[in-house]
């Protein structure tokens, strides 16, 4: 349970240091367009830390850690998460500094965020693989 709420809270220090980044780095550019560094504050914040409290609530209820498979949930979803931040954090940046990207760079970023959220989405199925396990024991 305190390995989740770590997290959480390592999700909370990012999302906050990224709703000041986007903040200040677009105020510095003179930016008022519309870029995706305007959601990366809220998917650290909602996807990172919340949803690691509330996995960590589930602790109490369950022994989630002694299922093999919720470390292969940890494993998928933090690598997912954290590709889909760094790819917001990219895309947003380049939109922010008005770049023309070249038809490759724009695909090999959409790209990376398409594996990025598969690895998000195998590591809530995991989630709920080990949640409906659990509570079969009950």
């Amino acid at each position: 349970m305190k390995k989740m709420i770590n997290t959480a809270f390592a999700y909370m220090i990012v999302g906050l240091g990224a709703g000041v980044f986007y903040r200040e780095f677009t105020k510095i550019q003179g930016f008022t367009g519309k870029t995706q560094l305007a959601v990366l504050h809220t998917h650290t914040l909602i996807l990172g830390m919340f949803m690691f409290l509330i996995v960590a609530l589930f602790f109490t209820k369950f022994n989630l850690d002694e299922d093999p498979k919720f470390k292969r949930f940890t494993l998928f979803y933090n690598l997912g998460l954290i590709s889909t931040l760094l790819m917001l954090t990219v895309r947003g940046t380049t939109q922010v500094l008005g770049m023309e990207l070249s038809k490759g760079l724009n695909a090999s970023i959409s790209g990376v965020s398409g594996i990025a959220h598969i690895l998000l989405t195998v590591g809530i199925m995991y989630l709920f693989s080990v949640l409906k396990r659990a509570a079969d024991k009950l």
